[in-house]
């Protein structure tokens, strides 16, 4: 019926048969083919629904993953394939990708939403329509720039809705429309992506680059996710954002609870509000500002009945990313919220006047949005076992003291539908041959791989699957970034947001010091392959100049005679969920090398370690719970603990320059950044600033590590040439990987703290 209707479509929208269509034609098909299936699925109904409010949804391309939840991408690439086509050159010819996130916490958010459908969960996410999103990367004179990411067309899986809300800020009133994508679940089941976008925006007003006038805000206000925010006009340009994105957020709340018939002082138990972190944080004051003043709530029964339905998830530790927004911007942006939040703040004062830690407003007149929503929520939960208890005993510990119950932790999952059977279906197909198919809806059952960790056979095809998959990469990577790698290197890969604390930097210095130890005559017994791909954010300098460093060494070493034949660099241009769907499959090694006590969990480790990767790492967010699964001889872990580097920070005893001075290895690794060779090719200015970074700050302890990540590396590479112990290494992390499925993590939420069945 399904291959019936499809080249029913080709004939009724291009008058011609599936064989006679072209790539673009079919995609058009496809989509159309797709929405209307899902459509007809069943909507999710009952009496209390979840909100997951979120400034990131980073969904990746749709159409290749709503057909295998819909159950019939066989049937379509079946079809497609008698023609000489498939989808997954359709999907990447005729696809864009939805520029909506930006790394970890927006694909977190895009794979709990499937998660949720998939367990027929009542909810929706709702965010904001970014028409740029972050920003398209590209590389030139080995530094990144910033382009504009258009990826809205006639063509998308955008729905138009008629809802419209009016939001007033301090000096004007906007206007939203409201569009959605549905989000399909395994079987076919649906929930909404709510995505209010600005009825005046206007992306004209982008003339170079990403640059725009930032205090047009009846223009500008949803063309880019996290706009630069190095000046005033950014940070307000954030402010207004974030009310944007929750006023219309309280607005639908109130507006489909009243139609569903149900009391507005009973929202609590018809309504649960996930707030993904900080960013959503003014749906707290937004309600009760709309309770108290258009449905005449007292002030105390608002903040009860509110605090009940909010539940805060803390992505970090970060103290930059826990927002602190000084008072008088909140007070020229959202003045008439500032009573509200003052009133709450002094409720906190006057109950705890000696413990200003934990107060919303501090003495330099900054609002804690995280501590509006650890003292009016019901729940504050981390995203890794060690996060959560970092949260616990250090940072947050005066709260958890304060509220021990409220405090639990949510390790972090990921949808295997788009991890492991769309972007890895040999695998997959393996994997059903071999155990059955049960594992597509309950993970757990991958542990049935375990029974063949001793079988040739099976190891054979896990081995032969990788090789198939790092082809499939070498030529995707030529045809992108012109650039030849060989299928028979080990490929080492690290793709992740480009921050300092995720040691983009000692992977670097590791390169340099294997580039000198080949310049000295020590080659490698089997080429190196090291891959990166990453975003800086525009106004982060350090993180820039790490790009800067690698794309340096990229030059250096893929053209020198002696050493391009053991080790290639590469920096893959323009790293978004398209390009981690082919690196992932591919990967050898999974660089998950963060500073302990750092990383709230991660997800790209989950994501390696599902499709036969073996961890290199830090114990540090869910390299924690990785290696309790697999156990120490499946997962190579080094460096300093979190303890250690907790108590470095505390007591202010870290210098860099010491290690510096007393290492010839690490000192020849700096050195060279500033080396004639690397100076002849980069830019003085960023070099010697990255250097200097190292010597005089290297806030998160990138040589302290560096000599430990090393003897490490070098140990998995030798361990790498073992090839019986390594495709058993493989299938073990592959078996234990179903503990990481984001429908367990799912299950957990709704248990602990939603409660919507």
């Amino acid at each position: 019926m399904v291959k019936e209707r499809f080249d029913n479509l080709c004939r009724r929208l291009y008058g011609r048969p599936v064989f006679q269509c072209t790539n673009h034609e079919l995609f058009h098909v496809l989509l159309t083919l797709t929405k209307d299936l899902t459509a007809e699925g069943e909507e999710i109904h009952s009496d209390r629904k979840l909100y997951y409010i979120s400034a990131e949804f980073l969904i990746g391309k749709l159409l290749s993953n709503n057909l295998i939840n819909l159950r019939i991408y066989e049937e379509i690439e079946e079809e497609l394939n008698k023609c000489g086509k498939s989808i997954a050159v359709i999907e990447d010819e005729e696809e864009p990708e939805p520029s909506l996130g930006n790394g970890g916490l927006g694909r977190l958010a895009a794979c709990f939403l499937d998660s949720i459908a998939t367990l027929g969960l009542n909810g929706c996410g709702v965010g904001l329509n970014y028409h740029f999103g972050l920003f398209h990367q590209a590389f030139r004179e080995h530094l990144q720039c910033e382009e504009k990411n258009e990826w809205i067309t006639d063509r998308s899986w955008l729905k138009k809705t008629n809802i419209s809300f009016d939001v007033c800020f301090g000096d004007e009133t906007v206007t939203s429309e409201l569009y959605t994508i549905d989000v399909v679940g395994y079987g076919g089941k649906r929930i909404p992506l709510q995505l209010f976008d600005l009825k005046t925006v206007d992306e004209s007003i982008v003339k170079s680059g990403i640059d725009f006038d930032k205090t047009a805000v009846r223009k500008n206000l949803t063309l880019f996710l996290y706009p630069d925010d190095s000046d005033e006009a950014g940070n307000l340009l954030r402010i207004y954002q974030q009310y944007f994105m929750v006023s219309n957020a309280a607005q639908l709340i109130i507006k489909e609870t009243k139609e569903a018939g149900f009391d507005l002082h009973e929202l609590h138990r018809h309504v649960i509000i996930q707030i993904n972190d900080t960013h959503p944080t003014m749906v707290i004051p937004e309600l009760i500002r709309i309770l108290t003043q258009q449905e005449e709530f007292t002030f105390d029964d608002a903040i009860d009945v509110v605090s009940k339905t909010c539940a805060y998830t803390n992505h970090t530790i970060l103290s930059e990313a826990l927002e602190k927004w000084p008072l008088p911007y909140l007070d020229k942006v959202v003045p008439v919220l500032v009573p509200i939040i003052k009133e709450l703040a002094n409720r906190i004062k006057k109950a705890h006047p000696d413990k200003s830690e934990l107060w919303i407003i501090d003495d330099e007149k900054r609002v804690h949005m995280a501590h509006i929503d650890i003292h009016y929520g019901i729940s504050v939960n981390g995203v890794a076992a060690i996060h959560t208890d970092i949260l616990k005993n250090t940072e947050l510990n005066q709260f958890y003291k304060l509220y021990p119950e409220r405090f639990n932790n949510k390790t972090n999952g990921i949808t295997f539908r788009r991890w492991l059977l769309s972007c890895n279906r040999e695998l997959s197909g393996l994997l059903d041959k071999t155990i059955g198919t049960g594992y597509r809806k309950d993970a757990t059952e991958l542990k049935k791989l375990l029974d063949y960790r001793d079988d040739p056979a099976v190891l054979d095809a896990i081995e032969k699957i990788k090789r198939d998959n790092k082809e499939k990469l070498v030529s995707y990577i030529e045809k992108q970034e012109n650039i030849h790698l060989s299928a028979d290197s080990i490929f080492d890969i690290q793709v992740k947001r480009l921050h300092e604390y995720k040691r983009q930097q000692m992977n670097a210095l590791y390169i340099i010091h294997k580039y000198l130890e080949i310049k000295a005559g020590k080659k490698p017994v089997r080429p190196i392959t090291f891959i990166f791909g990453a975003k800086a954010a525009p106004a982060y300098v350090i993180a820039r100049d790490i790009i800067h460093l690698i794309l340096v060494l990229s030059e250096i070493v893929n053209n020198d005679p002696e050493v391009k034949d053991f080790i290639k660099v590469i920096m893959v241009s323009n790293y978004n969920v398209s390009y981690a769907e082919k690196l992932i499959p591919a990967c050898d090694i999974s660089e998950q090398i963060s500073l302990a006590s750092k990383e709230a969990s991660g997800t790209s480790n989950m994501k390696f370690m599902l499709n036969g990767a073996v961890t290199l790492g830090t114990d540090d967010g869910a390299n924690v719970e990785i290696h309790e699964l697999v156990g120490d001889d499946n997962i190579y872990i080094f460096g300093a603990d979190a303890d250690t580097v907790i108590s470095h920070y505390k007591n202010e005893d870290y210098v860099s320059a010491e290690l510096y001075e007393n290492s010839k290895v690490i000192k020849e690794a700096v050195d060279f950044i500033v080396s004639d060779k690397a100076l002849e090719i980069g830019h003085k200015e960023n070099l010697e600033r990255l250097y200097n970074e190292f010597l005089n700050k290297d806030y998160f302890m990138t040589l302290l590590d560096l000599e430990a990540y090393i003897a490490k590396k070098e140990e998995i590479f030798a361990d790498y040439e073992n090839r019986e112990k390594w495709k058993r290494m493989s299938l073990i992390n592959i078996a234990n990987a179903g503990f990481f499925s984001s429908d367990r993590t799912i299950e957990q939420y709704n248990r602990d703290i939603w409660k919507l069945k």
